[in-house]
């Protein structure tokens, strides 16, 4: 039961950070917020504030936000698709830079305490340490993300929800369920930012493309583009899975 809250809580507050960081810099840039959601299913609490209706739903992972104009257009000026280029590359790029700088932050504060802690270093030295092995670290990720598109990473190097749950349960102590959480906050943000549609990466990619046309692609496009990454992802995901189920047996 306790791994079960375990997987429950890393999974739904990593993707629940993510849609915060969108929430939180729409609402900067003064685009309408009509709801935002945090889990997904039946609505169990419902209350507007503002333009916004703000949401407890039955499944506790993750959230939603949805965006005025985001999904389809709108005539409003505060609509997402009347806002500038720039804003609109912020505002799709915040929830994985949300998820990186999360990650980052906690990991630097794992590893420089357990510097500090078991090489008795001095602050100024735990952070210098932690500063390193974060970057370290980065570089590691994106190594891997290069290898998926050289053929150097197999299957049995990455894993999903349930290879996740797999990590989650061996964990013994908070300090290693942390480290785990942000790892894999920083993984997700860092994989969230390939240029693929739907990924938040590929939407910014269309943007840098209507940048540079000084118009957007047709919606026909746009929707062949996503349904193509759509069942790339789709096919993705489901082999790890079943690759992580394998290695149950």
């Amino acid at each position: 039961m306790i791994t079960f809250i375990k997987i429950i809580f890393l999974l739904g507050f990593i993707i629940f950070i993510h849609e915060a960081g969108h929430f939180i810099v729409a609402k900067i840039n003064k685009i309408r917020v009509n709801e935002f959601s945090i889990g997904f299913g039946p609505c169990l609490f419902s209350k507007k504030k503002g333009d916004t209706i703000y949401e407890i739903r039955l499944i506790p992972l993750g959230g939603f936000v949805n965006l005025e104009g985001e999904s389809e257009e709108s005539d409003r000026e505060d609509s997402f698709n009347k806002a500038s280029i720039s804003k609109r590359f912020w505002i799709v790029a915040s929830g994985a830079l949300v998820n990186i700088i999360f990650g980052l932050i906690l990991f630097m504060i794992i590893i420089g305490y357990r510097y500090h802690v078991v090489d008795s270093g001095n602050f100024s030295e735990s952070f210098q340490y932690s500063l390193i092995s974060s970057g370290e670290l980065l570089k590691e990720i994106f190594i891997g993300i290069g290898n998926l598109f050289t053929g150097k990473f197999t299957l049995d190097d990455m894993a999903g929800p349930v290879g996740i749950s797999e990590m989650v349960y061996k964990t013994s102590g908070i300090a290693e369920f942390l480290y785990l959480l942000s790892l894999i906050s920083i993984s997700l943000g860092v994989t969230n930012l390939l240029p693929i549609v739907p990924l938040d990466g590929g939407k910014l990619l269309l943007l840098i493309i209507e940048a540079i046309r000084k118009r957007p692609l047709k919606k026909e496009t746009e929707l062949e583009l996503t349904s193509i990454g759509f069942a790339l992802l789709l096919t993705f995901s489901l082999l790890v899975t079943a690759n992580d189920i394998s290695k149950l047996f």
